[in-house]
């Protein structure tokens, strides 16, 4: 895996557990060689796993639409930076970068982009995998959910094979590295 896509939020959360978990998963893809292609933010988990995998010398490849460069406050300090009109181009520009994609804690717009990859996954669009670093629970929900669309009828049981999630950054890096696309 040379290059992740990194969805999560452009907040910090509730808890301080959540930046400093991003910021160590920056680290750790730094550490293993693994660019991160992201929204391009300063702010929230965002920066956080930005300022993570720039200060152990990772590429950190963001991707902003024009309209977000003072709301979410793009990185001045990333490797690259795209600057593209919508945030439909923004997310086609990440898929298009990234061997593989993983969601950290956030919010709509967080479950936006990694559900439509998720998507693309199951339809066959690609054999990239999609992955959650389940931090403090945070996606433990959403796997019930999960459970409850195929107890109901409305998604395939083996739909859940594509996701990987793990709790602890290592683990999933671990789980990522191994996998060949």
């Amino acid at each position: 895996m040379k290059r992740l896509a990194v969805f999560c939020g452009s907040r910090d959360g509730t808890n301080d557990h959540y930046r400093n978990t991003a910021k160590r998963f920056g680290e750790l893809l730094a550490q293993h060689d693994i660019e991160i292609v992201y929204g391009g933010a300063i702010v929230g988990l965002m920066g956080a796993v930005a300022e993570g995998a720039l200060e152990h010398d990772g590429k950190v490849i963001g991707i902003i639409p024009e309209r977000l460069k003072t709301v979410e406050i793009m990185h001045p300090d990333v490797t690259e930076m795209h600057v593209v009109e919508t945030m439909h181009e923004r997310k086609a520009k990440i898929a298009e970068l990234a061997d593989g994609f993983v969601a950290l804690p956030g919010g709509a717009g967080t479950m936006e982009e990694w559900f439509e990859v998720f998507t693309w996954a199951q339809i066959g669009y690609h054999q990239k995998p999609c992955a959650l670093l389940n931090i403090n629970g945070y996606y433990t929900p959403l796997i019930e959910l999960f459970d409850h669309m195929i107890s109901e009828g409305f998604a395939d049981p083996h739909y859940k094979e594509f996701i990987m999630m793990e709790e602890e950054p290592e683990d999933l890096i671990d789980r990522l590295r191994l996998f060949s696309n």
